[in-house]
């Protein structure tokens, strides 16, 4: 046995007893919940999207211990404009979860004893959501049909509520210390996350949990809000006080904890999981039959500055706003759908599809600009990114693997 010194021996000892009383982020990674996830393949938007949903929820264990005469709310992922085409596709082929998964996913829900359905979406108009679905040639009538009372709401404001719901990010939370957002996400029974298998331009992944940051209403957290209360109207432009802390909420609103991080690399890893963890994920959907590469949002509308480095004083310009690099954006086929009943664990499966590691650190693809989200939700407790801890059934990841070139490799000064 090897002889210790006291300086070693008491290092060690004070380590353990730092171990037992303060459990490290490792140790909380370790004890994160892990959860099934199913991979589907799925080559075109037609009955076979259907027929391979069916299958995945089966072998996810059934929907309807989950949903069975609840109220059910499905978060699309709408953003950005409907008219920001690539390659001349329409949105549901490289931005937007389709149509034809948003309606297969709402009968499947009814199918299985959902009493109420509700499709919530935050776009930038203060109109309704199906007359912004029909702006794009959707039509909800094909979503009202799937099921019984299916409902609409653009959840971007108030709505047709009087106050706004109050979520509080439980545990020890970095950047706010809870969200206003609209009562729809209050009055259901559970959360469906209905997804895009995209990179993010300054997030790495948009995924399940990336698609809730469109949750937080701009009335609040927008830009030209007012210092006491929500803006009355929905303002144009991004949501400032998530993405780079140039402002606060109202404060009318719960208060921002970090008043001196301005890294959106920084700040959009650390919101969304404490986001989520505030507004948990019951059932993650992930549409990868037919998407992008190169960010989130076709190039025309993905200019950027390269982030400054992580605690940097230095203000970023925002996203969109023009400037910097062109990040060139391409159509990509990955023939597959992604479900699992835990946000953290579907994603870490979608990164792995994408051809990325999900247990890589900043500076590592998709990460090369930001913090990684998954990481941090890892950390606080909402799930594993580890892949040797998630079941996979279905569709190997080998098999499914489309890999994808990360943001940092497309961007053309």
């Amino acid at each position: 046995m090897k002889n210790s010194t006291r300086r070693e021996f008491l290092g060690a000892a004070g380590f353990a007893a730092g171990a037992l009383l303060a459990p490290s982020a490792f140790l909380r990674a370790n004890t994160a919940p892990a959860s099934r996830v199913a991979i589907g393949l799925c080559q075109e938007y037609n009955s076979q999207v259907l027929d391979t949903l069916t299958r995945m929820f089966d072998q996810l264990g059934g929907l309807h211990k989950l949903v069975n005469g609840k109220t059910v709310a499905i978060k699309l992922n709408m953003t950005g404009r409907g008219d920001n085409l690539l390659d001349n596709l329409a949105v549901g082929m490289t931005t937007w979860p389709h149509p034809e998964v948003v309606g297969a996913t709402v009968h499947l829900l009814g199918k299985a004893g959902a009493k109420r359905i509700r499709l919530l979406e935050s776009p930038s108009t203060s109109g309704s959501l199906e007359n912004f679905m029909a702006s794009v040639h959707w039509n909800p009538q094909d979503f009202s049909s799937a099921a019984r009372r299916v409902e609409f709401e653009n959840t971007n404001g108030l709505g047709s509520a009087k106050e706004y719901a109050r979520f509080m990010v439980p545990g020890s939370p970095k950047m706010y210390a809870g969200y206003d957002m609209n009562v729809s996400y209050r009055d259901c029974d559970v959360m469906v996350s209905l997804a895009k298998l995209k990179e993010h331009r300054i997030a790495g992944v948009t995924l399940s949990m990336k698609n809730m940051f469109g949750i937080l209403p701009t009335t609040i957290y927008g830009v030209s809000v007012p210092v006491d209360e929500p803006s009355p109207t929905v303002p144009p432009g991004v949501r400032t006080a998530i993405h780079n802390g140039s402002r606060v909420p109202p404060r009318s609103a719960p208060p921002a904890i970090d008043m001196t991080s301005h890294e959106p690399g920084y700040r959009m890893p650390h919101v969304v999981p404490e986001l989520v963890a505030a507004r948990p994920i019951h059932l993650a959907i992930i549409d990868g039959i037919y998407s992008m590469e190169g960010g989130e949002l076709p190039n025309n509308d993905a200019r950027r500055a390269q982030s400054p480095a992580a605690g940097s004083q230095q203000p970023p310009r925002n996203p969109g706003q023009g400037g910097g690099a062109q990040i060139v954006s391409k159509v990509m086929h990955p023939g597959v759908l992604i479900a699992g009943f835990n946000p953290v664990c579907t994603d870490s499966v979608a990164t792995a599809v994408m051809g990325f590691d999900p247990m890589a650190e900043r500076g590592q693809p998709p990460f090369e600009l930001c913090d990684s989200m998954l990481k941090y939700a890892e950390e606080i407790g909402i799930g594993t990114r580890d892949l040797n801890r998630i079941e996979v059934v279905g569709a190997p990841i080998a098999k499914a693997r489309c890999p994808y070139q990360s943001v940092k490799q497309l961007t053309k000064a």
